[in-house]
């Protein structure tokens, strides 16, 4: 492993499972992708804490200044590495389930310091 350059797990992970040889994550080439699928791993995240739901592709898109096509292929590109349990809504490009969380209601509430916002899978 190459200790001259901090990588989080989640890229570690992530380009492994998008078939990164282990060479070329030990020499860290191939880090562009893994990374923003990092950052859009974490915008993901961070848009169902603040407000109880995911986000659309083109507000990743609109997060990371990019066009619209391209966020959807991120998002497509994210839940395609099979990291964690997440999927979308049959035939649409709409997240449906982001471990913990799940996008449509379920018999599993979460509830923090008093407001309940989300829902678990």
């Amino acid at each position: 492993m190459n200790r001259g350059k901090s990588v989080s797990l989640g890229v570690l992970i992530l380009k492994r499972q998008l078939g990164t040889p282990k060479a070329a994550i030990d020499k860290g080439e191939d880090m562009a992708d893994a990374q923003q699928l990092d950052q859009t791993y974490h915008f993901i995240m961070e848009t169902f804490i603040e407000r109880g739901s995911a986000p659309h592709y083109t507000e990743i898109a609109g997060a990371f200044g990019i066009k619209p096509d391209e966020g959807k292929k991120l998002l497509k590109d994210l839940i395609g590495t099979g990291a964690m349990p997440m999927w979308l809504y049959p035939g649409t490009d709409l997240i449906v389930s982001f471990a913990p969380f799940n996008n449509l209601p379920t018999q599993y509430r979460i509830t923090v310091d008093g407001q309940q916002k989300w829902f678990a899978q």
